[in-house]
């Protein structure tokens, strides 16, 4: 019997953001559900995110945006991967985003965004839905 490679994700929190809670709550739910994750913590900078996704060889890039920067970071992350030559991670954002602004990170490539208030067991189907399609 083959067995399944787990699903790899990186979590961070980008910029000044020093709130985490839901960061970790996410990131545990996560492992609870199978998925091997690396957690970075607060104060990462986008070449910090992006050179430990690398190294870690994880799926997906997660990141926690408290701060209201997700127009910045986000472009950011992109274009350092698309610097790397790396194309097939993904990234997912989680945080205070106005609504208005999910469509604008979703043409930028963020795959999913998640905001307060979403049932963990709908991030971890999302989660595992975006490596099975």
């Amino acid at each position: 019997m083959v067995q399944k490679r787990r699903i790899k994700i990186l979590i961070a929190n980008p910029g000044l953001d020093v709130h985490d809670a839901g960061a970790r709550y996410v990131a545990q739910t996560l492992r609870d559900a199978g998925m091997e994750v690396i957690y970075l913590g607060i104060r990462q900078t986008a070449e910090g995110i992006v050179n430990a996704a690398i190294q870690e060889a994880v799926d997906i890039i997660g990141l926690s945006i408290l701060s209201g920067r997700h127009n910045t970071i986000v472009p950011r992350i992109g274009e350092l991967l698309r610097e790397k030559d790396i194309h097939d991670m993904k990234i997912v954002v989680g945080g205070i985003i106005p609504r208005d602004d999910i469509d604008t990170l979703k043409r930028q490539g963020v795959k999913e965004v998640f905001l307060p208030g979403t049932p963990s067991d709908w991030i971890v189907d999302r989660i595992k839905n975006l490596i099975t399609t």
